[in-house]
């Protein structure tokens, strides 16, 4: 499974340094991965259009940034927010715990 940088850095909060962090990372077997420029681009026109539309939530972007890079390296998501990538990122193929 591979996690973003931002993933990353949202899982850092619940850990009390780097190392137990890395530590759980690298022993689930999860691999990080920067975002690529071209999935920035597209997060940022995604979140644009979400705004847009009357989208009042500042705290999501980073939503936008994953379901972007999924769009631009073809990848699988998971995710228990399946509306809002289906919305914006309708061509991302999503795992999500409604199937």
């Amino acid at each position: 499974m591979i996690i973003k940088d931002i993933v990353y850095a949202e899982l850092a909060v619940r850990f009390r340094n780097i190392e137990l962090l890395d530590a759980f990372v690298f022993g689930s077997r999860l691999q990080l991965q920067p975002i690529p420029r071209s999935a920035l681009f597209l997060a940022a026109k995604a979140f644009g259009a979400y705004r847009k539309r009357g989208g009042t939530r500042t705290g999501v972007l980073s939503d936008f940034f994953i379901g972007a890079h999924a769009a631009a390296e073809g990848l699988q998501l998971l995710t228990r927010d399946s509306r809002r990538y289906r919305t914006y990122f309708p061509d991302v193929s999503l795992a999500t715990p409604e199937g």
